[in-house]
């Protein structure tokens, strides 16, 4: 009976054994599972860090260069200029405009160039408006081209509420010869200069993404300006930043 007993104690002790290695077993495995894991998500980060495109300085984006021909506001050699994008029917590059006036009146070391930035899905009527500016630079140069942008936006609500009859109007009103102002905008003649301009905000924004300064799906709406001094990008002006913000930008760039 003792025997028996010994052996029913053996085979109990042996079986409980038996699950303690299991047990062990199970947790070797998950252990090694969860190595394999945190193994694997390193790897996927470091991939991840990798595949992300480096941050760059805002002076390593690329910007057309200033040239003399273009439409500039105040000293051409001026220590910094700000570069706008901007679509003469959207409500915000009408009230950035009024900013910027302020900011060349009372800064003799500033310059503004005006580059149009029609975006025809929003403003069906802004390209043929942004020919019309060209069209009263042809005639008159860089002062009647921005006494007549003012008062473009001067007369227009905004968001393609401006009556197209308007343009020659005020052609008439800084000066210009109406009818050699509506053969030149008749005739088309400055539709691709006012699109490859607008070609440029494409380059721009995908230099603004991979830079993280802009998100992804955000893009460059009107107006979007840029700070430059002796020809590189300083600062960025994202939309219609008001006069107490765009100061203290400029006056860094000054320094």
């Amino acid at each position: 009976m003792e025997n028996e007993e010994h052996k029913i104690l053996i085979e109990t002790i042996k079986k409980e054994v038996k699950k303690d290695i299991g047990k062990q077993n199970q947790i070797a495995g998950a252990i090694i599972i969860a190595g394999i894991i945190i193994a694997g998500a390193i790897m996927l980060s470091g991939g991840s860090k990798s595949a992300t495109k480096a941050i760059v300085n805002l002076s390593d984006i690329k910007i057309k260069s200033v040239s003399a021909d273009e439409h500039i506001l105040g000293n051409p050699n001026a220590k910094v200029i700000v570069v706008e994008y901007s679509d003469t029917e959207c409500p915000f590059s009408k009230r950035f405009h009024d900013t910027m006036n302020q900011v060349i009146a009372k800064n003799p070391n500033v310059a503004w160039v005006y580059r149009p930035y029609p975006i025809a899905q929003l403003h069906s009527k802004a390209p043929h408006e942004a020919e019309a500016t060209e069209c009263a630079y042809e005639q008159g140069g860089n002062e009647i081209f921005w006494k007549y942008i003012d008062e473009v936006y001067l007369k227009t609500g905004s968001n393609n509420s401006l009556d197209p009859a308007m343009l020659p109007i005020i052609a008439k009103d800084v000066g210009l010869d109406v009818t050699a102002f509506n053969a030149c905008l008749d005739s088309g003649k400055y539709t691709t200069k006012v699109e490859t301009t607008v070609n440029e905000i494409g380059p721009l924004e995908t230099q603004l993404l991979n830079a993280g300064i802009l998100k992804q799906g955000e893009g460059l709406g009107t107006p979007t300006s840029f700070i430059l001094k002796k020809g590189k990008i300083v600062e960025f002006i994202h939309g219609a930043e008001p006069f107490e913000s765009v100061m203290p930008k400029i006056e860094k760039a000054l320094k």
